[in-house]
């Protein structure tokens, strides 16, 4: 078994005594103090989070904007510059490779972010691909550290320390930043639902922003609270909702899919295709439906299974995300979930479990 990799701020985490866990062949915080605590500084003020195992591609040329326009499903060519546009990556398919955001930095330079346990598989399906285009692709991400600053107050925060576009900088914007603290790219994304922004830069650079951060009352956080705050807002993670044996028609992204483009890669398949499943969002008033519990409808049949779940912090009780065969979605919207040798009713969720404050 190799190593485990370690971020450029791996001493920062053990000097604040994390609990540290594998993830995506990283050493990664998992939490700090506990995962109400962070989930609930994200919710109500500001947390932020080290993603730097993430992966940064780079696409630079006359044709980086149409190269990425035809890897990926959604419209990136329609969206502005400065813009940053959601994602699968399909195969021709129609299967998901893996979700990822594309910033749209200026006319000629695309920078693509990844999940880091598919920096491999997608470098590899994104470089076979370039062929026709006049454009350049290079892997940076080992280059970069990458921090993700969420919650109410992170305009604020960014603002005190200098780091934040004089001009409009609204929600899924992105920029490079030259300030006296260092070089970035800003970006006003995230994973939790709230406000917040994901800070690109070298390592000496994320590595001096961090302590500044944790002076101005952000609260470090780790995985265990991400998983739990992305969950609260039903985004999907790839691997749970998300994975190479299913559409994104399958899994509540039929948004991203625009079938309306000319051209890119799934296209023709998608076109013609019957989602076979449908997600479902599900809570219990009591136990919490992890991952792989089967789901029955109220006949007691099986159809479908959990893909993630947790206990909210928010509302104080065990939410989950389905997978159901979409032949047996009950029209009662009548959901069981199998927790060990009980069956508990659950139930259903038209929207997200928590709606986010992002702009």
């Amino acid at each position: 078994m190799s190593e485990l990799k370690k971020t450029s701020l791996y001493e920062e985490h053990q000097n604040l005594k994390a609990k540290m866990a594998p993830f995506a062949g990283f050493e990664m915080p998992l939490q700090y103090t506990s995962v109400k605590e962070e989930s609930a500084a994200v919710r109500k003020s500001a947390g932020v989070f080290d993603v730097s195992h993430m992966g940064e591609f780079f696409v630079r040329g006359k044709e980086a904007i149409a190269f990425v326009d035809y890897l990926v499903t959604n419209d990136f060519a329609g969206a502005d510059i400065g813009k940053a546009v959601y994602s699968p990556l399909c195969r021709d398919n129609g299967t998901v490779i893996d979700d990822l955001i594309a910033y749209k930095l200026n006319e000629e330079e695309v920078l693509i972010c990844v999940n880091a346990a598919n920096i491999e598989k997608d470098w590899s399906w994104i470089s076979a691909k370039k062929d026709s285009f006049d454009c350049d692709l290079k892997n940076e991400s080992d280059d970069y550290s990458l921090l993700a600053l969420q919650g109410p107050n992170s305009e604020k925060i960014l603002k005190n320390l200098g780091i934040f576009p004089s001009n409009d900088f609204s929600y899924y914007s992105a920029k490079r930043i030259e300030s006296s603290r260092g070089n970035f790219i800003l970006a006003r994304t995230g994973y939790t639902g709230e406000d917040g922004f994901e800070v690109f830069g070298g390592h000496a650079a994320i590595k001096e922003l961090w302590p500044e951060l944790l002076k101005n009352e952000v609260i470090p956080c780790g995985l265990a609270a991400r998983d739990v705050l992305r969950l609260e807002v039903a985004y999907p993670l790839y691997g749970h909702e998300l994975n190479d044996e299913i559409t994104p028609l399958d899994s509540g992204l039929k948004w991203t899919v625009k079938l309306d483009k000319a051209k890119f890669i799934g296209k023709e398949t998608l076109e013609n295709y019957q989602p076979k499943y449908r997600l479902a969002k599900l809570s219990l008033d009591k136990g919490i439906p992890r991952e792989g519990y089967e789901v029955l409808n109220a006949n007691g049949e099986t159809i479908g299974k959990i893909t993630s779940g947790t206990m909210s912090v928010e509302l104080s009780k065990g939410i989950g995300i389905a997978l159901i065969e979409k032949e047996k979605f009950p029209k009662d919207k009548v959901f069981n979930i199998k927790v060990r040798a009980n069956i508990i009713p659950a139930n259903f969720h038209a929207k997200a479990f928590v709606t986010g404050g992002h702009k």
